[in-house]
């Protein structure tokens, strides 16, 4: 249900921070996560874009933390225990689970990830990644 209301919010929207912007509100909204936003490619680094939640860190770089890392493999990942992860970048000691979804231009190249932090273990699995994946083809 989540997935048609966002098609229709971002339907012949040209703006790619309009979308993003409905997105994680939207996503945010629904499902109540701690943290709901995107992150968008600029001059090698990614840069915090719209986003809902507590104020979040600005610059993120190639290959860093969870989004660097989605970014750099092209490829969306899920972080059941970010305490886990190698070089997990803590914006805040509050977050406990992630999933960051990379988002791709017409030509296929990264343009964004969209990230989703829980206060919660364990929060996204494979049917979060597929639904995800999903929404931010929208962005095309």
């Amino acid at each position: 249900m989540l997935t048609a209301q966002i098609r229709a919010l971002i339907e012949g929207e040209t703006d790619i921070i309009a979308k993003m912007a409905n997105v994680c509100a939207a996503i945010h909204e629904t499902m109540g996560f701690f943290w709901t936003g995107f992150y968008r490619v600029q001059d090698g680094e990614l840069i915090l874009g719209p986003f809902q939640g507590p104020v979040a860190c600005m610059h993120i770089g190639f290959g860093r933390g969870v989004c660097g890392t989605a970014w750099e493999q092209r490829k969306t990942i899920v972080v059941p225990d970010v305490e886990q992860f190698p070089g997990h970048i803590a914006c805040s000691s509050l977050s406990r689970s992630e999933i960051v979804v990379p988002v791709f231009s017409k030509n296929g190249d990264v343009v964004a990830v969209l990230d989703i932090d829980s206060k919660e273990l364990a929060t996204f699995d494979d049917i979060d990644r597929e639904y995800l994946e999903g929404i931010v083809t929208g962005f095309r």
